[in-house]
């Protein structure tokens, strides 16, 4: 795919894909899971119904989409990479690609702040931002008396998808396992997975007290990522809106993304241009692997991440095929990677 690219303000080709994850409508549905890796993404996708066969795109910014149905209920599954930039191109390139609701699941993996073995699961009900403040002086602090990170209030998880989120983990755990699976907390997302986690490097990031100042400030606070709070915050943000007028088209010169498409709708079906109208909504939810302990410093086994990849994954399809999301709040199926092949 090489055509030119229109629109500055929101760039997307002439057949409507957008620009950093490589998507059009029809080719993401309405329940998503989303991930850091696509190994993990791949793991989830053994779970896919075998008809329609799934559809797998690469995009060139490395976002990797994997559509079909899982049990009948059609079902995309996201790798994003890491960090709120990621998950912002996600969240608003996908929106703009799906007709409806959207039900958004984050299966990822976290620190852990409590005392839980590694390999636990964590469903948390809300997470707060923390960011370094740039303004702070590091090089010289005692000139300075800006705090050197800043920690946001707390956003709020879809109660209703975090109970279906919990309930299908605990439904999905092998039995006999004795896994623990720990709701009702908070978690914190950073801007690095080292300076605003509390993490001790070379560099004078002035962070040795950081854990106990996000402790102190969020009640309920247990873990430590990446991610979570800007879907969580995206999600609330959207609501029922009045969107804004249309930007002027605007060419660009700049290449556009290259996906590899290992499979796609055929060239005569119908692709509809984005339908995010202001009535819809979008259901956030999270659900975090601890593959590390910060009280213990443990680190989790590979082995521990296969087992507890398999059914975790299954827990959070699960969860997305038993939220209810009405007929005529979902993309059309006509045209469609995941209609169903006529004979």
């Amino acid at each position: 795919m090489k055509d030119t690219l229109t629109d500055a303000n929101f760039p997307r080709t002439a057949d409507h894909r957008v620009y950093h994850l490589g998507l059009r409508p029809g080719e993401v549905a309405n329940r998503i899971v989303t991930v850091g890796s696509p190994s993990r993404a791949e793991t989830i996708a053994k779970l896919l119904d075998e008809s329609p066969q799934p559809f797998r795109l690469s995009s060139e910014r490395g976002f990797l989409t994997i559509t079909g149905r899982y049990k009948g209920a059609p079902v995309s599954i996201v790798s994003i990479g890491m960090g709120s930039p990621n998950m912002d191109f996600f969240v608003r390139e996908v929106r703009e690609c799906i007709s409806g609701d959207m039900a958004v699941i984050r299966l990822g993996s976290c620190g852990a702040l409590i005392n839980v073995p590694v390999g636990s699961v964590v469903v948390p009900k809300a997470s707060v931002a923390v960011s370094r403040n740039v303004d702070f002086n590091f090089s010289d602090p005692d000139s300075c008396t800006d705090p050197a990170y800043r920690i946001s209030k707390p956003v709020a998880a879809d109660p209703d998808l975090h109970r279906e989120v919990h309930k299908a983990l605990e439904a999905a755990r092998p039995a006999g396992s004795d896994t623990s699976i720990v709701t009702g907390t908070v978690n914190a997302s950073a801007d690095s997975f080292y300076s605003s986690q509390g993490r001790q490097t070379s560099f004078p990031d002035h962070n040795e007290n950081l854990i106990e100042q996000l402790s102190a400030s969020s009640k309920d606070l247990a873990t430590l990522e990446m991610e979570t709070f800007h879907l969580f915050h995206l999600a609330a943000c959207w609501g029922r809106h009045t969107p804004a007028g249309k930007p002027t088209p605007a060419p660009l010169t700049t290449n556009p993304v290259s996906p590899t498409v290992h499979q796609s709708a055929s060239s005569n079906q119908p692709i509809s241009q984005v339908l995010a109208d202001s009535d819809t909504v979008i259901k956030a939810a999270a659900a975090q692997l601890v593959f590390a302990s910060r009280t213990s410093q443990a680190f989790i086994t590979p082995e521990q991440v296969a087992e507890l990849e398999a059914w975790s994954a299954k827990g959070v399809l699960e969860a997305l095929k038993n939220t209810p999301m009405e007929n005529n709040r979902l993309h059309l199926e006509e045209g469609s990677v995941w209609e169903y092949p006529t004979s």
